[in-house]
């Protein structure tokens, strides 16, 4: 064999490995020696050999068989690999099934994403308690906060939403609690769900003169206040 048909080898023949797993074999805790039987395992079941020896597995490393063996061992242990059967021609063959990483690797990865979420929701929620303060020039009050709380837990409006109606509220003038419950009540009635709605259906409104958003809640039978507001600056 020369060097143009080794070089042609190497880059014709390979090996499945998904790259997520190099990326977090660390954080589910397995070690380089680990992981590299494991990569092994792999390889063998994808040429043909589903139940490699811890021999074989050895040959093609620098630890002894033994080594192999016990890494093997705490492989199963550890719940990354099992050992099932299965029956060909009627006879009873064992292999090495990798679901048990897989599954690991998946759980991890969810709660990961979830982790992520909701560290995300949280930037969120301060972002706005900011963005609030910096608009009245003062920290809120109990009781303001516990009226953004509702607004986002159990209203479920969207913070993108709420800051809109905050905007609002400064571009009408009246910067309470109050009006800006009103405007998210009276966009939720309309449907409206997104920043750019928000938007036309503003524009809209500034363009109906002799109306406003006040007096429209308060012909409204259907509004009812559900947060606890109590502005201390007008008491």
């Amino acid at each position: 064999m020369n060097k143009e048909q080794f070089i042609y080898l190497q880059e014709t023949g390979h090996v499945s490995i998904p790259v997520i797993l190099f990326n977090y074999y660390a954080k589910l805790g397995i070690n380089e020696e680990e992981f590299m039987v494991i990569l092994q395992v792999i390889k063998f079941k994808q040429t043909g050999n589903q139940f490699p020896t811890p021999t074989e597995i050895s040959d093609h490393m620098t630890i002894s068989t033994s080594t192999c063996t016990s890494i093997l061992r705490t492989l199963i242990q550890k719940g990354f690999l099992i050992i099932e059967e299965s029956e060909e021609n009627r006879l009873l063959c064992e292999y090495y099934s990798l679901k048990p990483l897989w599954d690991k690797l998946y759980t991890y990865l969810m709660k990961e994403n979830i982790e992520k979420e909701q560290e995300q929701n949280n930037e969120e929620d301060m972002s706005l308690y900011s963005v609030f303060e910096n608009e009245f020039g003062r920290p809120l009050s109990p009781f303001e906060c516990e009226s953004l709380a509702i607004w986002i837990d159990q209203d479920d409006y969207d913070p993108v939403i709420i800051k809109a109606a905050l905007r609002e509220a400064v571009m009408s003038g009246k910067l309470n609690f109050r009006y800006i419950d009103r405007i998210l009540f009276e966009w939720k009635k309309n449907g409206i769900r997104t920043i750019d709605q928000a938007r036309n259906h503003s524009k809209k409104f500034r363009q109906n003169q002799g109306s406003n958003i006040q007096k429209q809640s308060d012909n409204n039978e259907d509004y009812q206040r559900k947060v606890p507001f109590y502005n201390w600056l007008e008491s």
